[in-house]
This record gives structure tokens, C-alpha cells and sequence, in this order.
């Protein structure tokens, strides 16, 4: 029988030198080593173990091996990384040093369907008996994972909440300023329109007057549309106007008011994730326990 590679090997041991047996559900793969003579046994775990992992444990085992390789039986080579599981669904052969095994695939007794039934159900309550003995443990240690977070982003938000108070009050009082301005120029250009009309010219020459006037106001509530695409409405041309001074003095001041939305998003989240912790249905309270708490 030849390799892969062509190269023939000496000696093409039959099936019966290297077997393989299931025992308590794992498979245990006995092959007779070379240089101890002697046969030894290898239980092997399918789903987690690789080729190369079990070749490794047979080298370890006799240290006179200096070649262990795995081919399937049209000659190609076994990756290492292979898992057992999928090797021993094949028959495949063993080399080790000069010698060839021929190894048959092992045939596994089917579990009976109460049998499996049974396994399942002890799965379940393996599965049940961990999460009684666990989760309580997880959800404290998430809990002060969750307490130490918000302690820590409060602690860096109260500087910052401090500021933009002080920035805000600011802000308020100048838009507040601008809009008194505004109904002061407006009383004195209703008084002034009125003195002209009625002391010093006659409404023949004033009526001109305030039609300019008239027009030049819709022009410029045109040109706010134009420049911010938003009609000119007081309550939200108030609040551009609050937005523009408090821009401007964080900039002043240095606040960072992205990072602050930042922080006040992560906080606005972690509370949520603590709310949903401390649920009564995630952590297993009885009915009575849960209508007394809501």
C-alpha cells in the first residue's frame, strides 16, 4: 500500500491489530505499540478531540514512534485538525513509523428510545440544576458590574451637568434679552409710525410708509426660510436662537457636549439593563413575592 505521496510502506498490518470498542458511550481505540510490545488503550472524547491531539497521545505514550499519520482509505492524508467524530465515521488507516493499520469504523450500539428519552430528561435536569446553582451568583455579579458603572459615569457626568447648568442659564437669559428687545422695537415702531401719522405728516404720506415696511418684514421671514428651511414661528425660532447661544458658550467654556451625550446614553442604558435584572420574573420570585413588589 502506498501514501499519498507514492512512498510504499513496509508492512500492512490487518484490521484486527488495532481495534476500536465503545465503553460508557466513548470510544477506545487499542493498538499494539511498537517498540514496548505491548497493547495499549486509548479512550478518546470524539467531539472535542483531534487527529493530531490523539496521535500526539500515542507518540507521548511510546517515545520509539517517530511517524504517526492517518490516511483515509483512497490514500489522501487526514488533516490533524480533523475531529475524531468525523474520522471514526470512515474506515481509515493508522500508520505508525513503517507500519500501515488498517482500521475498521467502529459500529455503535443505538440507544433505545426510552433509553434516549431517559438521557434527555437527565440532561434537563443537569441543565435545571446548574442554572438553580448558578444564576443567582451571575446575576450579584452582574448586579455590582452594573452598580459600579453607574457609579463611575455619574461620578464623570456631575462635573459636566454642573457646566451645562451654568451654560444653559446663560443661554436662557440671553434669548430671554432678545425677545424683550424685539417687543421693544416693536412698541417703539408702532409709536413712531403713530407720532408720524398723526402729528407730524397726514396718513396720505405715511400709508407708503407702512407698506414698505409690511413688505420688508415678509421678506425677511422669507429670507429665515430660505437660510434655515423652517418657517418663522416664534416658539421655534426662540429655541434656534436658546440653541445658538449655547452652542456658542460651550465652545467658549470647552464642553464637550458630544462626550456628554455620550455618558448620558450609556447611563440611560445601564439603568435599563439593572431594571431588567431586578425583574421579578428573571430572578425567579414567587407569584405572591411579584404582586407585592408591583
Amino acid at each position: 500500500w502506498r501514501g499519498r505521496e507514492g512512498a510504499p510502506y513496509s508492512t500492512l498490518v490487518p484490521s484486527d491489530e488495532v481495534t476500536i470498542n465503545y465503553r460508557h458511550g466513548l470510544p477506545v481505540i487499542t493498538l499494539m505499540l511498537p517498540t514496548r510490545s505491548e497493547r495499549c488503550q486509548f479512550t478518546v472524547k470524539p467531539v472535542v478531540t483531534t487527529v493530531g491531539a490523539f496521535l500526539q497521545d500515542v507518540q507521548r505514550e511510546d517515545k520509539g514512534i517517530e511517524r504517526a499519520e492517518v490516511f483515509a482509505t483512497d490514500g489522501s492524508k487526514v488533516s490533524d485538525a480533523t475531529l475524531m467524530e468525523v474520522l471514526l465515521m470512515n474506515d481509515f488507516k493508522l500508520v505508525i513509523n513503517n507500519t500501515a493499520y488498517s482500521v475498521s469504523r467502529p459500529v455503535k450500539d443505538k440507544l433505545s428510545s426510552e433509553h434516549a428519552t431517559e438521557m434527555e430528561d437527565i440532561k434537563y435536569l443537569v441543565h435545571r440544576l446548574f442554572v438553580a446553582l448558578h444564576l443567582e451568583d451571575h446575576q450579584i455579579r452582574k448586579e455590582r458590574e452594573l452598580l459600579q458603572k453607574l457609579d463611575h459615569l455619574k461620578g464623570e457626568l456631575l462635573p459636566l451637568e454642573q457646566m451645562r447648568a451654568r451654560i444653559m442659564n446663560s443661554a436662557d437669559a440671553k434669548t430671554s434679552r432678545l425677545l424683550w428687545v424685539g417687543l421693544a422695537l416693536m412698541s417703539t415702531q408702532g409709536g413712531a409710525l403713530a407720532w408720524l401719522t398723526w402729528w407730524v405728516y397726514s396718513w396720505d404720506i405715511m400709508e407708503p410708509v407702512t407698506y414698505f415696511i409690511t413688505y420688508g418684514s415678509a421678506m425677511a421671514f422669507y429670507a429665515y426660510f430660505v437660510l434655515t428651511k423652517q418657517d418663522y414661528i416664534y416658539p421655534h425660532a426662540k429655541d434656534r436662537q436658546f440653541l445658538h447661544y449655547f452652542y456658542r458658550k460651550s465652545k467658549k467654556q470647552h464642553f464637550n457636549v458630544e462626550r456628554y451625550n455620550k455618558l448620558k446614553d450609556d447611563l440611560a442604558e445601564a439603568e435599563e439593563s439593572l431594571r431588567r435584572l431586578r425583574q421579578p420574573l428573571r430572578l425567579r420570585l414567587p407569584i405572591q413575592e411579584i404582586s407585592d413588589k408591583d
